[in-house]
């Protein structure tokens, strides 16, 4: 029931959300182009990205713009549909004309419209946390990596817990690379994966899986389900006494589960984010009550929030030192190195090999009355693995998304 009305709160915020009014400043408009999931299977992450987006350009345009011109919104409901993120990824292109696209969730929807992005050269920024390993001339990433938060995250949770690992993951390729990585690492600290299964996203009964985990008996179980049909999976191992702490990265940060669901759903669950709302700190406060007052309805400000922020401002940074909107030129200027921002969890910074993003780590730990704690901080974790394996698109031009098992050819 509480699911429910959570669910109910999120699509009355949807109707909610318009475009935004760009002041008289006497220029032809910056366009940005969003592709965001106003509804469907992820909206409920998804919106907060929505609204963080267009509260940064309103704060911009109220400020004078990007090179004295305003900055125009053109949003298009995904409505979580890959073929809908293909159909608007090209109007944006083609019909709208637009400077720059932000936009999906989910790796599948990516790489929906990744193809296209490439075909026309069109600059593009996904703000979202991802299995990683896109190594694109024409993509841009803020959203947090394997690299950031298995490599933090696993061996914590092995050293606190046991050295055996179970996964559980969605059956695309997010799941199935990160648990790639979270195999690697297991094994490089000299654990035991005693069991692995990838679950389809249509899947919304887990009694079978429970009781492989209860026999299987992990000291860690890695969780790496995603939408809403797979959630369903935390309260029936609530109801069967599972009873194994859990180490994710998708969950809290996303879609603010500890919130909706009820206690002790998550009850010793660990995640690695790069940003919550619970994190208490002048930027982190001062952000809150921004994005508040704008949206006094929102039921949370996830990390997908504070990714899609920030990106509007290190755009606005990236043109002005370009001198132009012009996607060349902008994306050298992404490259130079010198693209940072001070957003709500902290600096981050744009890499000019592999064209992601520097962050602050997170570990959350969701207690048994679903209140969360912080107990550790890693500060100004790199996206190290692309440029150590050979992606350096400040030299090189690529277009390919790379695994641990399958890195460039050098």
């Amino acid at each position: 029931m509480k699911t429910r009305k959570a669910a109910v709160g999120i699509a009355a915020i949807a109707a909610a959300i318009v475009g935004i009014t760009t002041p008289a400043i006497g220029a032809d408009p910056v366009k940005i182009g969003l592709l965001e999931d106003q509804s469907g299977n992820f909206a409920i992450a998804v919106i907060p990205k929505i609204q963080a987006t267009q509260l940064a350009v309103e704060e911009i345009n109220a400020k004078g713009g990007i090179l004295g011109r305003p900055i125009k919104l053109i949003h298009y409901d995904t409505q979580s549909d890959n073929t809908r993120f293909q159909e608007f990824a090209r109007r944006l292109i083609q019909r709208d004309k637009v400077d720059v696209i932000f936009g999906a969730f989910s790796s599948a929807s990516r790489e929906a419209i990744r193809p296209i992005m490439d075909r026309y050269k069109q600059l593009y920024f996904y703000n979202n946390q991802y299995e990683g390993g896109v190594c694109d001339s024409n993509v841009f990433v803020t959203g947090a990596v394997p690299e950031q938060q298995f490599s933090t995250l696993i061996p914590w949770m092995m050293e606190k817990y046991g050295k055996k690992v179970y996964t559980i993951a969605a059956d695309y390729n997010f799941g199935q690379i990160s648990a790639e990585w979270v195999r690697n690492i297991v094994k490089e600290k000299g654990g035991t994966m005693v069991g692995e299964e990838f679950i389809p996203l249509s899947v919304s009964q887990f009694s079978q899986t429970i009781q492989n985990i209860q026999k299987a008996k992990p000291d860690v179980l890695v969780t790496l389900l995603v939408g809403a049909n797979q959630a369903s999976f935390y309260e029936q191992q609530a109801s069967a006494s599972l009873n194994i702490p859990m180490a994710s990265s998708v969950n809290v940060g996303q879609a603010y589960e500890h919130k909706r669901f009820k206690a002790p759903a998550l009850k010793d669950m660990y995640v690695t984010a790069n940003y919550i709302e619970e994190i208490d700190s002048p930027a982190s406060n001062d952000f809150k009550k921004r994005f508040h007052a704008k949206f006094p309805d929102a039921p949370y400000i996830n990390q997908e929030a504070a990714n899609a922020y920030n990106v509007v401002y290190l755009y606005k940074m990236a043109v002005e030192k370009a001198g132009s909107a012009d996607m060349k030129k902008v994306r050298k200027a992404l490259e130079s190195g010198d693209i940072c921002t001070d957003g709500p969890s902290g600096k981050v910074c744009i890499d000019p090999k592999s064209h992601h993003q520097s962050h602050t780590i997170y570990l959350v730990h969701v207690k048994a009355d679903h209140s969360v704690e912080i107990p550790k901080v890693w500060n100004d974790i790199k996206p190290y693995w692309l440029g150590s394996v050979g992606c350096d698109l400040s030299k090189k031009d690529d277009t390919s998304q790379y695994t641990p098992s399958s890195p460039p050819k050098k």
